[in-house]
């Protein structure tokens, strides 16, 4: 939810001066972008470039004041890549597997008390007398 705040907030900040600048948001946005995208190659020369939550985010803030013709030129990714990004936030945050509780409730331990001491103290009765069926 944080980050979801986080991203509404800096996207709005980022239009405010695409609203007042039309031209020049476009080129300072692609600036950004550039600049980030140093920042990612730099920090990962050793290896295969992997964006970091932080850089999709901020690649996801700036896309939407870079018009799309000139998206191959500044992005390094796609807008596909974005999409597929954001299935996988959003598949992320409705993931109730770990949550989910299947089956049947735990019997309280009184219950189990009671139906324990009844069994003991009426064994001819069975289990369906017992239960109440």
């Amino acid at each position: 939810m944080i980050v979801s705040l986080l991203y509404k907030v800096t996207r709005k900040l980022l239009t405010v001066p695409s609203v007042l600048l039309l031209r020049g948001t476009a080129k300072d946005a692609e600036l950004l972008v550039l600049r980030h995208e140093n920042a990612v190659l730099r920090r990962q020369l050793a290896g295969p470039v992997r964006d970091e939550p932080a850089d999709r985010f901020w690649f996801a803030a700036l896309s939407g004041l870079i018009p799309r013709r000139h998206w191959r030129e500044f992005f390094p990714v796609t807008p596909g890549t974005l999409l597929a990004w954001h299935r996988r936030l959003i598949a992320e945050k409705w993931d109730y597997t770990a949550r989910q509780h299947t089956g049947r409730p735990p019997t309280p331990a009184a219950v189990k008390k009671l139906v324990l001491r009844l069994a003991r103290e009426n064994p001819r009765w069975g289990h369906r007398r017992i239960k109440g069926s």
